[in-house]
């Protein structure tokens, strides 16, 4: 019965959802090429304060495909296959922390939205996400990158710099995209539009 539960619970995924997912997730791996570029020079201005304000712009695309379709594994698929894109396009941080950050943000995103029973898409929801997502990479990039090295008081300023935009780059930015996306009828096959009609 769980065996037949489960395949039924990916049988779910339609032709358009993994369709959506790999495009969001392209997206994001040419998106991250330019990213790294920004991050190093905002890293020449500020350091890593400034380097942790475009931190949700990393995270937001599987996120916005689960907000989009609204089923469970929907962070799974996308933060996997993202991590696959940036590895074969090469990445300024590495192949292992395309992975590493990936599994991070899913296992999050999977949690929090399992919490809610996949039922409350509202924007507190959304903005909670996008902050809860950050900490776990955090620690994890804190110990692959040296970050241990900035200190206590500044790896703190760091992290809540980091959190904030989680909350407004990934979590507020997700809802206003989803939303407007879905107003102008692009969605209109996707959960996130039979939302927003009702």
């Amino acid at each position: 019965m769980k065996e037949q539960s489960s395949r039924k619970g990916f049988a779910k995924f339609t032709t358009l959802d993994i369709v959506l997912m790999a495009m969001l997730a392209a997206a994001n791996a040419v998106m991250t090429v330019y990213l790294s570029q920004v991050n190093q020079a905002l890293n020449g201005l500020g350091g890593p304060i400034a380097t942790s304000t475009i931190t949700g712009l990393y995270m937001i695309y599987g996120l916005l495909a689960y907000y989009i379709i609204r089923k469970p594994g929907t962070a799974l698929i996308t933060y996997g296959i993202g991590a696959v894109v940036q590895s074969f396009m090469g990445s300024a941080y590495g192949i292992l922390s395309c992975f590493a950050a990936a599994a991070c943000y899913l296992i999050i995103a999977e949690a929090v939205f399992a919490a809610f029973r996949y039922k409350n898409w509202s924007l507190p929801v959304m903005m909670f996400t996008g902050g809860a997502m950050v900490p776990v990479w955090f620690f994890f990039a804190a110990q692959m990158f040296g970050y241990t090295k900035w200190g206590t008081g500044v790896l703190l300023v760091a992290l809540c710099v980091r959190i904030m935009s989680g909350i407004l780059l990934c979590g507020l930015l997700t809802k206003l995209l989803g939303d407007a996306l879905s107003r102008s009828g692009l969605l209109r096959r996707f959960a996130v539009s039979r939302a927003v009609e009702s």
